[in-house]
């Protein structure tokens, strides 16, 4: 896929009205790096959650946002009875 058609389809998305929903997560400063990662991947996998951003802060903390892209459904229904 070239770079100027995935930029098209994403315009594409965005222009049909595409939007994200979005989960903060927190992660004390006790976790540690690989069950953070852990964590992560397992969202990824099973609620298909893509990583957005994410921030650590001076005492520790993390907070991760994860972002998803809302799907609509079209009812394709009435195109076929008429």
């Amino acid at each position: 896929m070239a770079i100027g058609q995935s930029g098209t389809k994403r315009s594409d998305w965005v222009s049909q009205g595409g939007q994200y929903e979005y989960r903060v997560l927190t992660l004390p400063r006790t976790t540690s790096r690989n069950d953070a990662r852990q964590m992560l991947t397992e969202q990824a996998e099973y609620g298909r959650w893509e990583l957005a951003r994410s921030v650590v802060y001076v005492g520790g903390e993390r907070r991760v946002w994860l972002r998803r892209k809302i799907i609509r459904v079209r009812s394709t229904l009435a195109e076929t009875l008429d």
